[in-house]
């Protein structure tokens, strides 16, 4: 009997990272992502959340919470089987801190061979703040339902971070860049899965 030649397979993880400012939709974009393709979505406010259940946001104890939360899952997911995991984050342009942080994320799916993906999405202000407070947002996110106080913060973030990249910015990181102000979710998922050829799920 002739032997048929082996030839092993290997199948990668794709890590999907969509960052922009406040109320730009990240959220929403990664839900419907998830739901096309079948990749598990963690977004931002996850660990936040469960942080600020405890202690306030931004003291120390919040932030190990935070931290813990956040990159226990991302080492459990980056060493598991799933095909896909996808992220949400505001990333605060120039700051190297900003940049070190995405790069410690991003490392921990490099190693495992994960390949890497950057959607990052843009709007203006004023539609963001008729984002601010949709339904969806308030149900996943308790800390902003104050709406008038989020709304605050939202402004206040955009006058003190550059929330977007710049025009030619991190050409290395090859990222997706989206104005969806007029585009539902569902649109914007179909463009990312065309652009980067994500398959759709079972």
């Amino acid at each position: 009997m002739q032997l048929q030649p082996y030839f092993p397979t290997f199948t990668y993880m794709n890590f999907i990272l969509i960052f922009g400012p406040p109320a730009v939709g990240k959220m929403t974009v990664g839900k419907a992502l998830a739901a096309k393709t079948g990749y598990k979505l963690m977004h931002n406010h996850v660990s936040l959340e469960l942080a600020n259940r405890f202690f306030d946001f931004g003291t120390d104890p919040f932030r190990k919470i935070d931290s813990l939360v956040r990159f226990g899952v991302f080492e459990t997911v980056a060493e598991s089987d799933l095909s896909g995991f996808i992220f949400t984050f505001c990333w605060a342009m120039g700051l190297p801190e900003e940049d070190a942080y995405v790069d410690r994320i991003v490392k921990i799916f490099t190693d495992q061979g994960a390949k890497i993906h950057y959607v990052e999405l843009e709007a203006s202000q004023e539609i963001r703040l008729e984002r601010n407070g949709l339904p969806d947002r308030l149900a996943e996110k308790a800390s902003k339902r104050d709406v008038k106080k989020s709304a605050g913060f939202l402004k206040h973030d955009d006058k003190v971070y550059r929330l977007n990249t710049l025009e030619g910015e991190m050409p290395e990181r090859k990222i997706f860049k989206l104005n969806n102000e007029s585009l539902s979710a569902d649109e914007v998922a179909d463009l990312v899965m065309g652009h980067y050829g994500f398959p759709v799920g079972v």
